[in-house]
């Protein structure tokens, strides 16, 4: 059965595909804050960050606490979403093909 001809599965794929988006700009965003962006304290683009920072957050608090950031000298590397993508990717295969 294909993710068109059933509309629960369409709408799983859509909603994992838009979760990845999120969570690719939110790492787009941190390594713009780490070379030196300030993001904006209040307005459309502040309010839009703090969502989405209200969204992936659920998700990545428990896998943080499960893989703690590995350290590199003054540097903390955060893993978690690295493992959120794969658990997106494997969710994608499985659900959507």
């Amino acid at each position: 059965m294909i993710a068109a001809a059933n509309p629960v599965r369409e709408i799983a794929c859509v909603l994992i595909s838009v979760y990845t988006v999120i969570l690719l700009i939110r790492v787009i965003s941190s390594w713009a804050v780490a070379f030196g962006w300030r993001p904006p304290y209040s307005g459309l683009l502040s309010k839009g960050l703090r969502l989405m920072d209200d969204v992936t957050e659920p998700v990545l608090r428990p896998l943080r606490s499960l893989i703690p950031p590995i350290r590199a000298g003054a540097v903390g590397l955060d893993l978690s979403i690295l493992v959120a993508f794969v658990i997106l990717a494997v969710l994608r295969t499985v659900i959507c093909r």
